[in-house]
């Protein structure tokens, strides 16, 4: 039996649940040669089956086993071009699990990973916010890292801010925590709820 056999759209599913039993399954059985055939049908010609496959990936990913897939991120960074948004915030989600596993390969994958976020769904930031955190919060990656998560912080809508900083706080060190602060105070009057405004206080009561 391969992959592919179990996911939604072979099974004729609308909803995810075959998709994320795949993932328990793959994990449990250490399936790596499914990982591969996932990966192998992200080019797939039915959006589908891409769609189902990555899923699949950035679960495994999620439920703690990010190291099948992280040998994969050049082909995830391939994906990045995709014309498919559903195949391209999920590909963001899966490098955003991986990044702390393979940080030089995310690293260089960042031309790629920037556009996404430039063009990209709310998701696909979200986890490019958190792709960037990650790479800040290590010190060969932070002088260019940091600045990048700084442009998103200034310029994201009000509403994402507070978990984007709290995000962030993994990349805050004695050398940009006062940057760090001043742009979050900044924004705080922005806030049109007070628990956006009581979160964002609580990141500035931890550093």
């Amino acid at each position: 039996m391969k992959a592919l056999d179990l996911i939604a759209t072979s099974l004729n599913r609308r909803d995810d649940e075959a998709n994320q039993a795949l993932a328990v399954e793959i994990i449990k059985s250490k399936r790596n040669d499914w990982v591969k055939e996932l990966v192998e049908n992200l080019k797939h010609k039915d959006k589908n089956i891409q769609s189902d496959c990555i899923k699949v990936l950035y679960e495994i990913g999620e439920r703690g086993s990010a190291e099948m897939i992280a040998p994969y991120y050049k082909e995830f960074g391939e994906i990045l071009n995709s014309k498919n948004n559903r195949l391209i915030w999920g590909t963001m989600t899966a490098l955003d699990m991986i990044t702390l596993i393979n940080p030089k390969g995310i690293y260089d994958l960042l031309p790629q990973i920037i556009s996404a976020i430039d063009k990209g769904s709310v998701i696909t930031i979200d986890h490019g916010v958190g792709i960037l955190a990650k790479l800040a919060s290590i010190a060969d990656y932070t002088d260019t890292a940091f600045p990048l998560l700084v442009e998103q912080l200034k310029k994201c809508p009000f509403k994402q801010l507070p978990m984007y900083a709290e995000k962030s706080v993994i990349a805050i060190n004695s050398n940009n925590q006062k940057q760090f602060i001043d742009l979050i105070q900044s924004r705080i009057p922005e806030m049109d709820k007070d628990s956006q405004r009581i979160r964002l206080n609580k990141v500035l009561k931890k550093l």
